[in-house]
C-alpha cells in the first residue's frame, strides 16, 4: 500500500478528488514566492456534505468519521465510524501495529488497530473536557506514552499514561491566575533533560511551560491578547511560534528550556490564525488563516515566501508529513496536498 493520509469527514462513498493542475514557478508547482497567487495544489481530496475543521494528519470531521486516503492512488481506503456522529476534534498516529489515536466530542478517546487493512477500535478512555483543545502525545519508550488532554477544571490539563491509562498528573494554575482554558498543548523533551515538559496556551493569550514530573509552572509569556489558536515548537532549536485571533505571530523562545521568552512578533495582513506546523526539517512553517489563506514562511528567518490563496473557505489546519508534503483542510470541503520548496 502506498503512504497514506487520514481525513475526518462524514460520508464515506462522497469522496471525489483530482489532481492538481499544471505550472511551475521557480521550480514550485504553482508558487510565486512571496506573492498571492492562485495556485494549483500536487493534490485536491474533496469532501461533499461536511465541513473540515482544525487539525493535523490525521485529520477530523463535525459528523465524527475518519476517512483514511491513498496518496498514490488518490483513493479513499476506510471509514472510521467510532465517536457516535459527533465532531473529530484530534487525531494521532502510533508506530505501533500501526495505531490511531481519535479524540472526539463525545468524550472518548479511541485507540484504532489500522494494521493489515483492519479498523477496529481495540480500546477507548473517557475523557474530561468537551471542549476543542487538541490533546498531545510524547512517546517515552516502544509501548508507553504520554498523553496530555484538558481536564476536568476550566484551566486544567491531566497527564495520563498509555496504554494504561493511568493518571499521572493534574497541571492546574494557581488560585487567582485567570488563565482561563487551555486551548493548544505540545508535550515534548529536550535532549539534554530526562524529564518531560508541556507548553500550554491559554485563553487569556499566554504560554506556559509546565514540568509535567515536578507538576512545576517553569515559566510564563503573556504572547497575544487574544485567545492562542494553535502553536508550534521546533526542539532543535528551542524556539517557537504561536498564532491567535490577531493580526499577528509570536516568536519566542526556551531559554535552558527553562524559561519562556517573547522574541518578536510577525504581522499579518489578515486576524486570525487556525493552525500552524513547523516542516520536520526546520526550513519551513506554514500557518492556516481565516482569511482562507496558507501562508508559508522560511523560519528561521520569518521571511514569507508564499501566499497559497487555493481555498474558499477558513483554512483550519495544516500538516507536513516525513518527506515534506503539505495538507491544508478547509471549511470549503476540500484538502489540498502541496510540494513546496522540496528539502534537499
Amino acid at each position: 500500500m502506498g503512504r497514506a493520509f487520514g481525513w475526518r469527514t462524514s460520508h464515506p462513498n462522497t469522496h471525489t478528488q483530482r489532481s492538481g493542475c499544471g505550472g511551475r514557478y521557480g521550480g514550485h508547482p504553482g508558487v510565486r514566492s512571496g506573492r498571492t497567487y492562485r495556485p494549483c495544489p500536487l493534490e485536491e481530496l474533496r469532501q461533499t456534505g461536511d465541513r473540515w475543521t482544525r487539525g493535523g494528519p490525521p485529520r477530523r470531521s463535525l459528523r465524527g468519521l475518519v476517512h483514511i486516503w491513498n496518496l498514490e492512488t488518490r483513493r479513499p481506503l476506510a471509514a472510521l465510524d467510532g465517536h457516535g456522529g459527533q465532531c473529530v476534534t484530534w487525531l494521532h498516529t502510533l508506530p505501533r501495529g500501526p495505531q490511531l489515536l481519535s479524540q472526539g466530542r463525545d468524550l472518548q478517546l479511541c485507540v484504532w488497530d489500522l494494521a493489515e487493512g483492519r479498523s477496529a477500535v481495540v480500546d477507548a478512555m473517557h475523557l474530561e473536557s468537551v471542549g476543542f483543545c487538541r490533546a498531545s502525545v510524547l512517546a517515552e519508550g516502544p509501548q508507553r506514552w504520554m498523553l496530555a488532554v484538558p481536564g476536568r477544571g476550566n484551566d486544567e490539563v491531566q497527564i495520563l499514561e498509555l496504554p494504561s491509562k493511568t493518571l499521572v498528573s493534574c497541571l492546574k494554575p494557581e488560585a487567582g491566575a485567570r488563565l482561563g482554558m487551555p486551548m493548544c498543548l505540545q508535550l515534548w523533551q529536550a535532549e539534554s533533560s530526562p524529564r518531560p515538559l508541556l507548553l500550554a496556551g491559554y485563553e487569556d493569550g499566554s504560554l506556559a511551560l509546565w514540568d509535567v514530573s515536578m507538576r512545576k509552572l517553569c515559566s510564563r509569556a503573556a504572547c497575544h491578547s487574544e485567545p492562542v489558536m494553535g502553536l508550534a515548537l521546533d526542539p532543535r532549536r528551542a524556539r517557537g511560534v504561536s498564532g491567535s485571533a490577531e493580526k499577528a505571530l509570536a516568536v519566542w523562545s526556551l531559554e535552558g528550556q527553562q524559561a519562556l521568552q517573547v522574541r518578536g512578533t510577525h504581522e499579518l495582513t489578515n486576524p486570525g490564525i487556525a493552525d500552524l506546523k513547523i516542516r520536520p526539517d526546520s526550513k519551513i512553517l506554514a500557518t492556516a488563516g481565516w482569511d482562507h489563506r496558507v501562508r508559508v514562511f522560511q523560519w528561521r528567518t520569518m521571511r514569507p515566501l508564499a501566499v497559497l490563496a487555493f481555498h474558499s473557505a477558513t483554512v483550519h489546519c495544516v500538516a507536513f508529513d516525513a518527506t515534506g508534503l503539505l495538507a491544508a483542510g478547509s471549511g470549503d470541503q476540500r484538502i489540498s496536498v502541496w510540494s513546496l520548496y522540496p528539502p534537499t
